[in-house]
């Protein structure tokens, strides 16, 4: 660089000497330059001089030399003047600044010799900054494979580290294993026990290695020791559960459920004294919870109260000749034998708490079975709620409640058959089927499935029950004796109120759940009463007997039938159309018995056309002894009638409605015999015995008024 200064330096100084010399050389040849002779040449041509001019004629130089008519020739010569001026000074300028020029030049050789010295030291420098370079690439080589040994070492101290931490056995979980008590500390060093003896068994880098063989009898001895602990420790807590008034579930919850791990420690590491401990607890529980629900169904039995027997049915006599039997019928009806009463109750306490028997049995208080059965059943979903949910958190097994269950289940199926052949109550089996539905809905939320079997069970057991008590009253229906069943009483019979309020309760007790068996059973227990009700009708001497007897029981049946609700259905309309039926009959008997007459002229003649029967003419005489015998007791014969309707029918409504439907179809025949009248021929002779239409239905009114 310094070599590249001083060169162009002198290169400058060079020039200017050759232009110095230059000076006279141009000078002298300037001067004999002669510019007129030239312009006055005749070899100057003027071709493209138009086209140049037109091409320059927006230059302003041009431009202005144009307009001032200065000859060029003239302009060109005090222009090259001017030039060779400016040359002149120029030249006289650079010999004046040559001194300067020879200082700068040796200021120039004075740089150039110590930038020559720098060069030498700078060479220096990048010699040993190449020296030291390599120097930290050695360095840097050597740190790298540091780096790398130090990284090895640390993987290779960690595995030691931890191999070392999972072999080792350190004297303080010696002390606790083998001295210490079982508590939440052994709890822990049992867990650190647990680790290791699964490595050891597991990892085959410590299966292979040397030192397991001094750490391994040493584990196993600890591994012995602790399941010898912890299965005496177990064994003890088991043992508190077979105490008298001991509560179970407590217990398991606040003191077995702490020591769980103790189960998952021998499960793990001493599969024999794991199932030792699975067994008794089997064993244990199995024997406690069978004890307690015999010593509850013991217990319950003692407030049970017997609803029905096997004569307690629809068709069978209520009188009897012993004066007990007479006495006891009147109780068992109040105890609702075929009624469902305030039984239903129970459906809306499904899940109310069981029973406390001595609380019961210090009130005196009885109770039909359903409700004995509920409290049961309460207690034993429960309690097998609790021990289920245990099993699969203390010992991680749901499968055990089975075992542990078999005896309480065998303890109630054992109960639960010996009442069951005993049992002639419809509706309390009826009740009892709902309650083992909504129990499975309960333990189906509850997301529990052990119970599901049991409760199949059981509900299978009931319906054939329930079938066989219902064909019992069919049959007693089917069956009856009419002559011994029939009273001398129109009002309704005691069979079909028994059977209205038995048919009603297993109506209302199916909305809920549906059973279209059920529904067809009750309807061939309708057919079963309609024919013992006919039957028993005709043992009445009189028609109108027969007829009001007919309408007060159905009127009594559809009044049970309608206090249930509105699920009557089929059933219920039947009834009805039988009821609207025997009404109109009976309507017509009442008329017959006071207005025979005039009832059979207005059917046969009344509606007959004056001139299609010319021969056999409707005359005054042959209507008058009806219009005045009418006009004569029309008050007296209605007056009866209501009597008679009061005294028939034990409903007062319904005598009534009755009595209103008589009056009104009286007032029909009367109108239509007012009507044939006015057609014949002087006919308005009978005006002045005829009781007026509205006296008629003043009366009707008036009758109505009362009730």
């Amino acid at each position: 660089m310094a070599d590249t200064a001083i060169d162009h330096v002198s290169h400058s100084y060079d020039e200017a000497n050759k232009a110095q010399k230059n000076v006279f050389d141009l000078e002298s040849f300037v001067g004999d330059l002669n510019v007129e002779e030239d312009a006055c040449s005749d070899d100057i041509s003027l071709e493209g001089l138009q086209q140049e001019l037109e091409e320059c004629k927006d230059d302003d130089v041009v431009a202005n030399i144009l307009s001032k008519g200065v000859k060029l020739r003239e302009y060109t010569k005090g222009v090259e003047d001017n030039l060779r001026q400016v040359e002149l000074d120029s030249i006289q300028e650079y010999i004046k600044e040559s001194d300067n020029l020879v200082s700068l030049h040796e200021q120039i050789c004075d740089c150039d010799n110590i930038l020559s010295q720098m060069e030498t030291l700078l060479s220096g420098f990048q010699a040993e900054i190449g020296s030291i370079s390599a120097d930290i690439k050695v360095l840097q080589e050597k740190s790298m494979d540091m780096g790398l040994k130090l990284k090895n070492r640390k993987v290779a101290e960690s595995k030691l580290a931890k191999f070392v931490e999972e072999i080792i056995v350190p004297p303080r979980m010696i002390d606790i294993i083998v001295d210490g008590e079982v508590n939440d500390e052994y709890l822990r060093t049992l867990e650190i026990l647990s680790k290791k003896l699964t490595v050891v068994e597991v990892d085959p880098v410590i299966k292979n290695s040397k030192a397991l063989k001094d750490v391994q009898p040493e584990l196993e001895k600890l591994r012995q020791k602790a399941v010898s602990k912890v299965f005496d420790f177990i064994v003890q807590r088991l043992h508190a559960l077979r105490k008298p008034k001991t509560n179970i579930q407590i217990l398991q919850q606040s003191v077995l459920l702490k020591y769980k791990y103790v189960i998952s420690f021998l499960k793990d590491h001493s599969k024999e004294v794991y199932n030792e401990v699975r067994t008794a607890y089997i064993d244990t529980m199995n024997k406690v919870l069978s004890a307690h629900f015999r010593a509850y169904i013991q217990a319950l039995e003692k407030l049970q109260l017997d609803i029905a027997t096997s004569s307690d049915l629809i068709g069978v006599e209520a009188r009897s000749s012993g004066l007990f039997l007479r006495g006891r019928e009147p109780l068992k009806n109040r105890s609702a034998v075929f009624a469902l009463g305030d039984r239903i109750k129970i459906l809306k306490e499904i899940d109310e708490p069981a029973l406390i028997p001595h609380i019961a049995e210090a009130s005196s208080i009885k109770y039909p079975y359903e409700v004995l059965f509920r409290s049961l059943h309460k207690l034993l979903m429960d309690t097998a709620t609790s021990e289920y949910n245990f099993c699969d958190v203390f010992f991680g097994e749901e499968s055990m409640f089975h075992e542990i269950f078999a005896g309480p289940f065998a303890v109630i199926d054992e109960h639960f058959n010996s009442i069951l052949p005993n049992s002639y109550d419809a509706i309390g089996l009826m009740l009892m089927i709902l309650i083992i539905h909504l129990h499975q809905l309960i333990m189906s939320r509850r997301r529990i499935p052990c119970m599901d079997s049991y409760l199949d069970k059981v509900n299978i057991a009931l319906w054939p029950r329930f079938k066989m008590v219902f064909d019992m009253h069919l049959s007693s229906l089917r069956n009856a004796n009419v002559k011994t069943l029939w009273e001398d009483d129109v009002h309704p019979h005691y069979v079909m109120r028994r059977y209205a309020e038995f048919t009603a309760s297993l109506m209302h007790l199916n909305v809920e759940y549906g059973e279209g068996q059920l529904d067809l059973n009750l309807e061939r227990l309708r057919m079963a009463i309609d024919d013992l009700l006919i039957k028993l009708a005709k043992t009445f001497a009189k028609s109108k007997s027969q007829t009001v007897f007919l309408i007060n029981n159905y009127d009594m049946t559809i009044s049970v039938l309608k206090e249930v609700g509105p699920e009557g259905g089929k059933i219920l309309v039947h009834f009805e159309d039988l009821l609207k039926s025997n009404t109109a009959l009976f309507v017509e008997e009442l008329l017959a018995e006071h207005f025979s007459e005039l009832i059979k002229f207005v059917k046969t003649r009344g509606s007959e056309d004056l001139s299609s029967n010319p021969d056999r003419p409707i005359t005054v005489a042959e209507i008058q002894p009806l219009v005045k015998d009418f006009a004569s007791r029309w008050k007296a014969a209605i007056e009866l009638m209501h009597k008679d309707v009061i005294t028939s029918f034990s409903n007062f409504l319904c005598g009534m409605e009755i009595l209103r439907a008589a009056l009104t179809q009286l007032l029909l025949y009367y109108t239509r015999l007012t009507d044939c009248i006015k057609r014949i021929v002087g006919g308005s002779a009978l005006n002045k015995d005829l009781v007026s239409i509205s006296s008629i239905m003043y009366e009707i009114r008036k009758i109505s008024r009362t009730f």
